[in-house]
């Protein structure tokens, strides 16, 4: 009785992880599932960051796979419902670990697809990697089993189009902004931009790069015309920059306050307390990530 019960629930796990991720077409072979606003140190579950993929006439492309072989396995699922076609492409926006760790989940089989990420991202995986999975394995527990890191196959150094059949899309690698290995990619057919972290719409922005290069490349952003848009983290939009606009405001906000506080010789400590306040109710998480953004700006402006 014993084993037909430990049979049962490993049956029933096997169904839980199979589960797909609730994807939304947001336009015309183009599909979206909404991370959650959650934080890496509470409740984390590897599924915080947008993911998703574009389907062509002879293959399919994923943009982020998730934060864990788990989520990855699920949006896997999630596509097999829509479409039978294979995975000619996994493409990561960036390296951080809630966007990456899915990888693995889209290389079993005989006919595994092209990772691509940017130039920089080899590099920063390998710095980072081992990091990122020892926190996984943390905070995920067996969750994280078969999760690692996986380098991209084809890196961008300035722009590459990728071939579904009867439809482009089109990669850009930007210089130091969210990270220093962004990519978006524009989805020619629909006008879809995928903007990886370069945009985050309601969850706060996250600093771990150059906050002015990042300022820089939303100039940038805000000259593609696209019909959707889908940030990183939080809802697809159709006001692109209504929502450049808004994350402009909190970071050029959060800069003026730390060299305000580094000018009138203010600790590290009592900056975080009140650097870029007057945003606080426009974000979630705001308290923790702003946090987190002053930790990272107060010691590189204090020399500039």
């Amino acid at each position: 009785m014993r084993l037909i019960f430990v049979a049962w629930l490993l049956v029933a796990a096997a169904q839980v992880a199979a589960a797909p991720l609730q994807v939304e077409q947001v336009a015309p072979g183009v599909y979206v599932h909404i991370g959650q606003h959650k934080d890496f140190e509470e409740g984390y579950d590897g599924d915080i960051a947008n993911t998703g993929f574009v389907v062509g006439s002879e293959a399919v492309a994923v943009i982020d796979s998730g934060g864990s072989y788990a989520v990855g396995l699920a949006l896997k699922e999630a596509l097999r419902r829509i479409t039978r076609l294979p995975v000619r492409y996994v493409i990561n926006t960036h390296g951080h670990p809630d966007h990456v760790f899915g990888n693995a989940a889209f290389l079993e089989g005989d006919a595994p697809p092209r990772v691509i990420g940017h130039a920089m991202l080899p590099q920063m995986l390998a710095a980072r990697g081992d990091i990122y999975l020892r926190n996984l394995k943390k905070q995920l527990g067996a969750v994280a089993d078969k999760s690692r890191v996986i380098a991209p196959s084809e890196t961008v150094q300035q722009r590459l189009t990728l071939d579904l059949g009867g439809r482009t899309l089109e990669l850009t690698a930007w210089p130091n902004a969210h990270t220093n290995n962004d990519l978006t990619v524009f989805d020619a057919a629909s006008g879809t931009l995928w903007t990886g972290d370069l945009l985050f719409i309601a969850r706060t922005p996250s600093v771990d790069g150059d906050v002015t290069g990042w300022l820089a490349a939303m100039e940038g952003l805000e000259k593609i015309k696209a019909g959707v848009t889908v940030p990183g983290h939080g809802p697809a939009t159709r006001d692109k920059n209504g929502a450049l606009a808004r994350q402009r405001g909190y970071l050029t906000t959060l800069l003026h306050d730390v060299r305000s506080s580094i000018r009138e010789g203010r600790d590290m400590s009592a900056t975080m307390a009140t650097a870029a306040a007057s945003e606080r109710t426009r974000w979630q998480l705001f308290d923790v990530v702003n946090r987190r953004n002053v930790n990272l700006l107060y010691p590189a402006l204090e020399w500039e």
